[in-house]
């Protein structure tokens, strides 16, 4: 199923769910949610947490003509996988101001070290923020977006029961984890 402007929900059915759908959604991005190290944190984004994108964004700005949605969907559509790879929102999170303005500072060209490492596979490094103009040389942003296109050995290895690392190789932000059993059941899915 893809997201449609028919398969969205009208403002005021939205909001009727909006409260009762929120500890579901917040339990799905968690389990798609992974952390690498102190402060990187990659949700991994599916039909579900976008269709609750799309609709958050549409309740909040009261947006229910055509146009305006055509808009919003058009802006999130393209984070959701298409089945050859993971698409994902990247947050770089300094709590203090001035250690989150310096660390970015540091941290420059992160998004292009964020890695995927299925086991028995090469590594597969991100694509990231392909429709954004982002040329900032004197730091990066706080919000990437990652899409990790797998190839075809890479998928079945994955959907066969394989580990997968997330990692990144940033000389000032080394780090890797390996993805948890249930959140890669829920990865393996967007695979196809």
């Amino acid at each position: 199923m893809t997201i449609t402007r028919d398969s969205l929900l009208s403002l005021e059915a939205y909001a009727k769910v909006r409260q009762a759908e929120k500890p579901r959604i917040i339990a799905h991005r968690k389990l798609r949610t992974v952390h690498l190290g102190e402060h990187v944190s990659v949700q991994f984004e599916d039909e579900d947490t976008i269709r609750r994108q799309i609709q958050e964004m549409l309740h909040i700005e009261k947006i229910f003509d055509e146009q305006g949605i055509e808009s919003e969907l058009e802006a999130y559509l393209p984070l959701v996988p298409d089945g050859t790879n993971w698409k994902a929102t990247m947050l770089i999170e300094y709590p203090d101001v001035n250690e989150r303005k310096r660390e970015l500072a540091r941290l420059i060209g992160i998004e292009d070290r964020m890695f995927v490492e299925v086991e028995g596979q090469p590594r597969v490094y991100a694509i990231a923020d392909e429709d954004l103009d982002r040329e900032n040389d004197e730091k990066t942003s706080a919000v990437h977006f990652l899409r990790f296109e797998l190839p075809a050995a890479a998928r079945e290895a994955v959907r066969a029961g394989a580990g997968v690392k997330l990692g990144c190789d940033h000389t000032n932000y080394p780090a890797h984890v390996s993805i948890g059993p249930e959140t890669l059941a829920s990865l393996a899915g967007d695979l196809r």
